[in-house]
């Protein structure tokens, strides 16, 4: 290797973040497809917890307002909010925490292990190849805050 040659390689993406041998373009789009897809599911996933919070939060705030409302002589409304809400399901059959296990369990599950199997099949495990890549067209060799990756 030549001098020029050994500080570009040094310069690189790090061995986890090169593109293996024999693995083409049409490839690579697809596993960075593959992977924003994923990542568009994760964020999903989040606000499903979020929203499996802040019903149970809800739930609990239920109590509060029941007492209240008895306190201020609506009994009615109180026992009806104690009855017909507290505790009601969410969706047919299920709490939130049910949504939660069903869909990481399920559709969850099965995206994340044929999202791990294609890159294992298909570029020896390794994540983010396309955004690799992308980094190492656009960022400026050289500057300050430009470096490929961290320092030692």
């Amino acid at each position: 290797m030549t001098e020029g040659t050994m500080a570009h390689v040094e310069d690189g993406p790090d061995a986890a973040h090169q593109r293996p041998a024999g693995v083409d373009d049409a490839t690579v789009r697809a596993l960075g497809k593959l992977s924003e897809a994923l990542e568009t599911v994760e964020r999903a996933r989040g606000h499903l917890y979020s929203v499996h919070q802040l019903i149970g939060h809800a739930d609990l705030m239920l109590d509060e307002a029941v007492e209240l409302f008895r306190a201020a002589g609506h009994s009615g409304f109180a026992d009806r909010i104690g009855r017909e809400l507290i505790g009601r399901n969410v969706i047919a059959g299920r709490w939130t925490f049910q949504i939660v296990e069903d869909f990481d369990d399920g559709y969850y599950g099965t995206f994340r292990t044929l999202e791990t199997q294609a890159r294992d099949e298909l570029a020896g495990g390794r994540r983010h190849l396309y955004e690799a890549e992308m980094k190492e067209r656009r960022r400026t060799r050289g500057l300050p805050g430009h470096e490929a990756r961290p320092a030692c």
